[in-house]
């Protein structure tokens, strides 16, 4: 289990090992604000409530200009996980099938790792496209990709808690809450 860790405003900023949280505790870096259930974490010379949420005394800045990489975990996730061209879901592969990144505009024709240049597909949809743009192969793409929000990269490959997810519809809203647990 990881501990969500909010910064001095509330902002949820990231997961960390629940060992890490008891440090920052521990240092007075950071203070418990939601302790999982009644499990105590014991040494030789303290005892602390298991930390499910904590928040750090003092506010750390966050750029808001924040890029992420292009990842295919993000590219997936940003994908809702299905092929952007038949629109078939992961789980609905074939057998040797999978989900691979593919370049709108090919590398090879001047196509770039950004955003707004992949999606993903299937390996049978990727190998039918090949070296090829879009409107040369006649395939129809199900939506256009765009750069997501870096609160979306940030979350939504990762598994939240009841009580972790209440931070982020306090912070965030209801709405960023239910597009990150469509996933």
């Amino acid at each position: 289990m990881r501990c969500l860790t909010l910064n001095a405003s509330f902002e949820p900023l990231t997961l960390v090992p629940v060992r890490r949280a008891l440090r920052l505790v521990i240092d007075g870096k950071a203070e418990i604000v939601e302790a999982d259930g009644d499990r105590v974490m014991r040494s030789a010379h303290i005892a602390v409530p298991r930390p499910s949420v904590i928040r750090l005394r003092r506010f750390v800045h966050v750029p808001r200009k924040f890029r992420r990489q292009v990842t295919n975990t993000f590219l997936f996730a940003r994908d809702q996980y299905s092929c952007q061209f038949c629109g078939r879901r992961e789980m609905e592969l074939g057998y040797r099938e999978c989900l691979t990144r593919d370049h709108l505009v090919p590398i090879s024709r001047g196509g770039t790792n950004r955003w707004t240049n992949v999606v993903t597909a299937c390996s049978t949809c990727n190998t039918r496209k090949g070296n090829r743009l879009v409107r040369e192969t006649g395939m129809q793409l199900l939506t256009v990709p765009v750069e997501p929000h870096f609160v979306y990269l940030t979350w939504a490959v990762r598994k939240l808690t009841a009580v972790q997810a209440k931070y982020i519809r306090l912070f965030y809203g209801e709405s960023t809450l239910q597009q990150l647990e469509g996933l």
